[in-house]
């Protein structure tokens, strides 16, 4: 796995985004070669946006049929928002982030309201009045992991739908999708793939309620046979729900997301876990479940750019986040240049 990457110096900002493994890296270098000299035409770009679409799947547990691609967590997020009641109550964690909680506050003109509470409290807020719980398996600003099976039960004994975002635990924290209505994920995060890729798991009730309002050819049954004219004729899928693929993208999104898959997501979290619990450790900090570490740190940002370390700063103080790519070598690099 060592072969895969190969860090100029410790990168400790997955949380931003990840970086991509070789097989992914080669596969764009490739594809963009391609495209250079001319040398190929565009459709067998899009095989990879459906490989990457059933790893998706298979990594959360769900159906192929169910997932949908797309570009972005907010565009996603944001086609479930545009077809929520008029006048729906949504609940949701008061510093998740803004591409979660945006979409939901734009249809206030519809009298949806959007109201927060701390994430600690966000199953028991849950009553009959609230019809969406939106919130993020882990935060980004903190690394907090949310109590996935408090906040589904909750939902679950008032019919409240719930869309999860998994941008910052997809790939190393194991999540079975179907115990939810939706799961949202940006792949250029844990799952290491360029900007421009994301998913979404659909229920069957937000299947059946949510409106295909970004349709194009690469929805229809036969997108290849479908360039021109009307009547509209989508597949049945989740497809129906996609936006026209990002080529290049996808042609690094399948090897990493697939990479990824033969690792193993256990294995990855107890790796990352490990890692972030001895940072954690070293600044004096108690161990946590998470692979994202937020902490005060003095000068933070300063020290480690001198050392030429890449980490985050969030909220205020230091975000360290650490991947399959990471090593003891790198936490006790950051460490020793904290401590300097």
């Amino acid at each position: 796995m060592d072969e895969q990457w190969t860090p100029e110096a410790p990168y400790l900002n997955t949380a931003s985004f990840g970086l991509p493994p070789k097989v992914a890296f080669d596969a764009l270098e490739e594809a963009l070669d391609d495209w250079r000299a001319g040398r190929v035409s565009w459709e067998p770009w899009c095989e990879s946006t459906e490989r990457a679409r059933a790893c998706f799947a298979r990594l959360n547990g769900v159906e192929t049929d169910v997932v949908a691609t797309g570009a972005t967590t907010s565009e996603l997020v944001g086609l479930i928002a545009a077809s929520i009641p008029d006048g729906a109550s949504v609940l949701a964690p008061d510093r998740d982030f803004a591409s979660l909680l945006f979409p939901w506050a734009t249809q206030a003109s519809r009298g949806v309201k959007i109201s927060t509470v701390p994430l600690t409290s966000l199953a028991d807020a849950v009553d009959r009045s609230i019809d969406v719980v939106a919130f993020s398996a882990v935060q980004s600003a903190t690394g907090e992991l949310a109590d996935l099976a408090a906040i589904a039960e909750a939902a679950r004994e008032v019919g409240a739908v719930t869309v999860v975002d998994a941008t910052q635990s997809c790939g190393w924290l194991p999540l079975d999708a179907s115990a939810f209505d939706a799961v949202v994920c940006s792949g250029y995060k844990w799952l290491l793939a360029p900007r421009g890729t994301a998913y979404a798991y659909l229920s069957e009730r937000l299947r059946e309620r949510t409106a295909p309002i970004h349709a194009g050819w690469y929805a229809a049954e036969d997108p290849f046979g479908s360039y021109y004219g009307l009547p509209p004729r989508l597949t049945e899928t989740a497809r129906r729900f996609d936006t026209s693929p990002a080529w290049f993208s996808w042609v690094g999104a399948a090897p990493a997301i697939e990479l990824l898959e033969s690792i193993g997501v256990e294995r990855t979290r107890e790796h990352n876990v490990a890692l972030a619990n001895r940072f954690r450790a070293g600044l004096g900090l108690e161990p946590s479940d998470s692979a994202i570490v937020s902490a005060e740190v003095p000068d933070a940002q300063e020290r480690l750019r001198a050392a030429g370390i890449q980490a985050a700063t969030r909220a205020g103080g230091l975000r360290a986040s650490f991947h399959v790519y990471n090593t003891e070598d790198d936490v006790d690099a950051a460490l020793d240049a904290l401590a300097g």
